[in-house]
């Protein structure tokens, strides 16, 4: 079984979030059937900034303590990997996004989130790429946990489990990131006129977009600044402030597309 971590201070609290609300499935089931295996494409590696969930220094899992590494550049490990289905589809990962058996994901114990791994079949040579967003698997010398999708391609769907190489090719940034939403105006003029005013607020140490979203029968025209580092972050916002924007929205880089 595979257990949702939930993120809490410095540590990983097990109690109220795992047997008692993700798991209530008497029995696991596998998804409906990939028609062609072959339009299954692959994760699309590129260095994100972690997670701001999920990666505690250590965690535990019935007992047993985990580490999670701080830099995974040139990381690889042999051993046996298996897939979650139906039972967890639906649910949060441990970096809080929701998990999807037909994406190209997949969960390690010790991995930053999020990830990007080559998995290698040792006997066959097939390889796939998966992002990897959750925990697990917690089962004795098995090392990572595919999605359905990446299963299938693998041809592991069937049989469980192969024996694989797993290497990482892109890890997540040692630095997190972050946006400034300013506002949120009607009119592609107004929004670059707000732009101006916080690029020279800011004396143009950071981009500023413009992101547009449908809201009814309008489209708001969102100005932000970014991407900003943690160590940055003070400073950006003490700069807008005394500028006169005085509540800027602190966004994440999976929070851009809401």
């Amino acid at each position: 079984m595979k257990f949702l971590i939930c993120a809490a201070t410095a540590v990983f609290l097990l109690g109220g979030c795992s047997t008692t609300s993700r798991y209530q499935h008497a029995d696991d089931f596998t998804p409906d059937a990939i028609a062609d295996p072959g339009k299954i494409v692959d994760a699309v590696p590129v260095s994100e900034p972690k997670s701001p969930l999920g990666n505690p220094k250590r965690y535990k899992v019935r007992g047993i303590e985990y580490e999670v590494m701080d830099n995974a550049e040139g990381f690889s490990e042999d051993g046996i990997a298996s897939w979650y289905g139906m039972k967890f589809h639906g649910h949060r990962t441990s970096n809080g996004e929701i998990f999807d058996v037909y994406q190209m994901t997949a969960a390690h114990k010790h991995l930053p989130l999020p990830s990007y791994v080559r998995v290698t079949r040792q006997d066959t040579g097939d390889a796939v790429v998966v992002r990897v967003n959750d925990r697990g698997p917690f089962h004795e010398g098995r090392v990572i946990d595919l999605s359905y999708a990446a299963a299938v391609r693998l041809g592991i769907d069937k049989a469980g489990t192969a024996p694989v190489r797993v290497e990482v090719i892109a890890a997540p940034l040692m630095n997190s990131v972050h946006w400034l939403q300013i506002g949120a105006v009607s009119t592609p003029e107004s929004a670059q006129t707000l732009s101006t005013r916080v690029q020279e607020a800011t004396s143009h140490k950071w981009p500023v977009m413009v992101a547009e979203k449908r809201s009814g029968d309008r489209t708001l025209h969102r100005v932000r600044l970014g991407p900003v580092k943690d160590t940055d972050l003070e400073s950006a916002i003490a700069s807008l402030k005394n500028a006169g924007f005085d509540s800027p929205l602190r966004l994440s880089q999976h929070q851009l597309e809401d």
